[in-house]
């Protein structure tokens, strides 16, 4: 079952990798005290995601800010050096936390983790969160293989 809104983030140890090194974040701490904007995706470096879906918060990152986000992040079911490479091919270091969840322990807190089939195997299903203050106010969570509620422009819609 997918969380809905009016939940409090579900408080999981991810990782995430920077030029400085591999570095473990609680999620629920994360979130604590600050608007963050959390988007889903399916994997790092694969199509949908990689043309539409990072490029999207990287080019509105600025207009997000705007609106009173403090921070932006992006979880994918894969190890934290793929997602520090992608988020080096989508220029966005600086802007973009990236989430490695390779164990689908925090997509499956959050009941966004799917079959995808035998190509991808289990992973995130594509959605977004506003989240303030460690609750979660919105979810968009997208159909698989859709990619529309999710996007930049609805999640700047509703801030």
């Amino acid at each position: 079952m997918t969380i809905t809104a009016g939940t409090t983030v579900p408080s999981v140890d991810i990782h995430t990798k920077t030029k400085e090194g591999l570095d473990t974040i609680n999620t629920a701490k994360y979130c604590a005290g600050r608007k963050v904007v959390l988007f889903c995706v399916p994997g790092a470096f694969t199509p949908t995601c990689s043309a539409k879906h990072m490029p999207g918060f990287v080019e509105k990152f600025d207009k997000l800010k705007a609106k009173g986000v403090d921070a932006v992040a992006c979880l994918a079911v894969n190890d934290a050096h793929a997602m520090l490479a992608w988020a080096e091919a989508q220029n966005a270091v600086g802007k973009i936390d990236l989430f490695a969840d390779p164990r689908c322990d925090f997509s499956k807190a959050l009941g966004i983790d799917r079959d995808m089939g035998s190509v991808m195997g289990i992973r995130a299903a594509r959605c977004a969160f506003i989240i303030n203050d460690g609750l979660i106010n919105h979810v968009f969570m997208e159909e698989i293989g859709a990619f529309d509620v999710s996007s930049v422009e609805n999640i700047l819609d509703h801030l």
